[in-house]
């Protein structure tokens, strides 16, 4: 039987999920939801199912939903939606603040529902890479560069894009964080626009990472360095080297990447633990520890 999938939020983000949905094997798009009723019919008449007129009803006829809605929506309309007995993914970030996001894990616990939230570069399949090479790392540097967005000018930077590497990095190093520096500037926001931090953790490793959303060119890079062996790649163009030492000479070779739709990865992974096939990708607590190191950035930029 089709697993009954919904959308709360029919914007872009949203929209892009109702997609993946129509294309995933055994999934079916069963109702979309937004506030602007047109949007939500336009999304359902695209990409199938039917516009739904509330969250009680969305939750009537799915079991599963992705809440797409902007992130000070996050906390209510994924609670709500988990209290009705419905299975979440909610966008990055999990929630608007550290208790927003405390209480949503813990009503996924006492629900018994799945919380997966959705940090999509994960599933980029330059990752999947390095993962399989990673070995201590001990210095990690990561740029995430973009043109003005239009969009998600309620929030800096940090919460908009360097999240995406935090989270990352956080689960490449799983090492505590005992110290971060960090500055950003607000050049075409009342946010910061762009900013960098420095965090070191307690094995030692330290990881600097840059994000821009005022840059005329996209790059979305991560190099890790660790004993022996040094690692480029980049997320945007699915691909990247390794350089190794061997009898005293540099080696080199193109990272072998079979290229895919990261979003595509990333539902049919929700699919899969909403069925019982494993656990979240990315838990809930994985996701609330990347939104509070991206608010202490944030706080700490404030200050200075």
């Amino acid at each position: 039987m089709d697993l009954r999938v919904g959308v709360a939020g029919a914007g872009a983000m949203g929209r892009n999920h109702a997609r993946i949905y129509k294309l995933l094997d055994g999934v079916r798009l069963e109702g979309v939801y937004d506030v602007d009723c047109d949007r939500a019919e336009a999304v359902a008449a695209e990409f199938g199912g039917k516009a739904v007129s509330s969250l009680e009803a969305l939750s009537e006829c799915c079991e599963a939903v992705s809440v797409t809605v902007p992130t000070d929506r996050h906390a209510a309309i994924g609670g709500q939606l988990l209290r009705q007995g419905t299975h979440i993914l909610v966008e990055k970030p999990i929630a608007s603040s550290e208790e927003e996001a405390e209480k949503l894990v813990q009503l996924a616990a006492t629900t018994g529902k799945v919380l997966q939230v959705g940090h999509v570069e994960r599933f980029n399949p330059v990752l999947r890479h390095l993962e399989r090479r990673l070995d201590r790392p001990k210095f990690i540097e990561a740029h995430r560069l973009s043109p003005f967005p239009n969009r998600s000018l309620d929030i800096g930077v940090v919460l908009d894009l360097m999240i995406h590497d935090l989270e990352i990095i956080l689960h490449l190093v799983a090492s505590p964080l005992v110290h971060i520096d960090a500055i950003g500037v607000p050049v075409l926001t009342s946010h910061e626009d762009i900013a960098n931090a420095r965090l070191r953790f307690e094995n030692g490793c330290v990881a600097n990472v840059t994000a821009s959303r005022i840059s005329p060119d996209r790059m979305r890079k991560i190099r890790v360095f660790q004993e022996n062996c040094y690692l480029s790649l980049d997320y945007q163009e699915q691909n990247g080297k390794v350089f190794w030492t061997e009898s005293g000479d540099i080696q080199t070779a193109e990272v072998e990447v079979d290229r895919s739709e990261p979003l595509m990865a990333q539902l049919s992974a929700f699919v899969d633990a909403v069925r019982g096939n494993g656990g979240p990708a990315v838990t809930g607590p994985q996701a609330a520890a990347a939104l509070e190191t991206a608010l202490r950035i944030t706080r700490i930029i404030h200050d200075g």
